[in-house]
């Protein structure tokens, strides 16, 4: 009943609904967070704008669409999670905030990114999954710090030779995508620790042994015909992965779903959980 009332409340444009969706939000939260995810808010809380100290501020699973320019006070802001959400295009108003170490833009309507996003070059860890993206936002390119990147569950069918810019680009995430062919410019990352190409179209994959700095490669339900080739001590979640016995697939399939989801967690769950409240938001699928 609590969650039907605040649904029917959230759409009464006063200051007095608007409290009782968030509180008070009279004094700055002591540990600089602001948790405001899962309200029901179709509009940005004004008030937040004065605590301009703040450093993490989330906003999972609300229903907003837009951001004051008044956002921009935060400028302490490092950590900014818009996740879940309805945003169509992403609001100029966070490109001036450029301490943000970690955005989660994932599970909205974002088909582009504005140039603008390139200002932001503290970023390290940026989420677009679940998104309508068809084309590789070529400003993510400029992100020059960047080490995680999560694309997946877009409809991506290659990716710009020039995210070879990104030296620091760790882990890359494109399950769920249409991608035909293993991305070529992936061959010349030799930093790059975690690959995730699960759940695309590629038919053959390129040896990847050159690869001295890969710890996982995922590249499970695609139509290949051969397991990817990598160096001593590198994990392979998919078909043939770790086997000479081709035809002893499924169990070694299941068998590293399984393994996968523990190697993995340090580097893309624990990411997220760790910096925010229990129950802020549901894990992105691709991390299922």
């Amino acid at each position: 009943m609590g969650n039907v009332i605040r649904g029917a409340v959230a759409f009464i444009p006063s200051d007095r609904c608007e409290r009782f969706l968030v509180g008070d939000l009279k004094e700055m939260p002591h540990d600089c967070t602001l948790d405001l995810s899962s309200r029901h808010l179709h509009r940005f809380p004004l008030r937040v704008c004065a605590f301009r100290d703040l450093v993490k501020l989330y906003l999972s699973n609300n229903h907003l669409n837009s951001l004051p320019p008044e956002l921009n006070n935060l400028e302490k802001l490092q950590i900014l999670a818009l996740d879940f959400n309805c945003f169509v295009e992403l609001p100029l108003v966070v490109c001036s905030l450029r301490q943000l170490n970690i955005l989660y833009l994932g599970n909205n309507q974002l088909y582009k990114l504005p140039k603008e996003l390139g200002q932001l070059s503290e970023l390290k860890t940026l989420w677009l999954d679940n998104n309508r993206f068809t084309k590789f936002p070529s400003v993510v390119c400029k992100l020059s710090d960047l080490r995680t990147l999560h694309l997946s569950y877009n409809r991506f069918r290659s990716l710009p030779g020039e995210l070879a810019r990104l030296k620091e680009l760790r882990c890359i995430w494109l399950s769920g995508n249409v991608l035909n062919k293993f991305p070529p410019v992936l061959l010349e990352m030799h930093c790059l620790e975690v690959i995730d190409v699960d759940r695309n179209h590629i038919q053959h994959f390129p040896p990847l042994i050159h690869l001295t700095g890969l710890k996982i490669i995922i590249y499970d339900h695609n139509p290949c015909v051969n397991a990817p080739l990598v160096g001593e001590g590198v994990k392979r979640v998919g078909r043939w992965a770790d086997s000479a016995d081709d035809g002893d697939d499924e169990v070694e399939r299941k068998t590293d779903e399984v393994s996968i989801e523990e190697k993995t967690a340090e580097v893309s769950i624990v990411e997220k959980t760790a910096e925010m409240s229990s129950e802020v938001t549901e894990q992105p699928p691709e991390n299922e």
